[in-house]
């Protein structure tokens, strides 16, 4: 588990451990997370949006048996293991997006006809898993929630960051912004 002392140290060592891994697509985590900050980076998000980018499925680092779980049909929540790891440290504008970034996808299954078709084969096994897309009570719900937008937004990154062989700034170059926004713990 993350602990706040240390978050930083911990989260680079957690992407050392397991960051090599893959989990059904053509990048490993590490490029996936790198492309999904540098997309957020380069639609001019805030900055608690691109970490959230960044580590958006440090859950599926932090408890690498629920990838082998979700192929064998069990959600392993990721989104909430790793949202709740980082509110220790992080405030809600990082991990909030990231515990809802399962929940967009879910979403945008049910309000747009075309979406279904641009996941990937890993996406769609997942969403699977993880209750499919939602009904109409599911959906005005997710519409309320706070961090709507920011989780949407995260979704379209985390489905466009699976690009084999795209370049992307090293994980060292998102080192000063997640020792600043640690400092920032308590803003939105």
């Amino acid at each position: 588990m993350l602990r706040p002392d240390s978050m930083v140290a911990e989260i680079f060592a957690t992407f050392a451990r397991h960051g090599a891994a893959q989990y059904g697509e053509h990048v490993t985590q590490l490029e996936h997370a790198l492309q999904c900050a540098q997309l957020a980076t380069e639609h001019a998000c805030a900055d608690t949006l691109v970490i959230a980018a960044l580590l958006h499925d440090i859950g599926r680092l932090l408890e690498p048996d629920g990838n082998a779980d979700e192929l064998g049909g069990l959600d392993a929540r990721h989104e909430d293991v790793g949202a709740v790891a980082l509110s220790r440290a992080y405030p809600p504008a990082v991990t909030e997006p990231i515990r809802l970034h399962v929940a967009a996808k879910r979403y945008l299954c049910a309000v747009d006809a075309d979406y279904r078709a641009t996941l990937s084969a890993a996406s769609l096994l997942s969403l699977a898993v993880q209750g499919g897309e939602m009904d109409a009570e599911e959906v005005a719900r997710f519409q309320a929630e706070p961090y709507f937008a920011a989780a949407v937004q995260l979704r379209r990154f985390d489905d466009w960051g699976k690009r084999v062989g795209c370049p992307v700034a090293p994980l060292e170059s998102y080192r000063p912004l997640l020792t600043a926004l640690l400092r920032r713990n308590d803003a939105a």
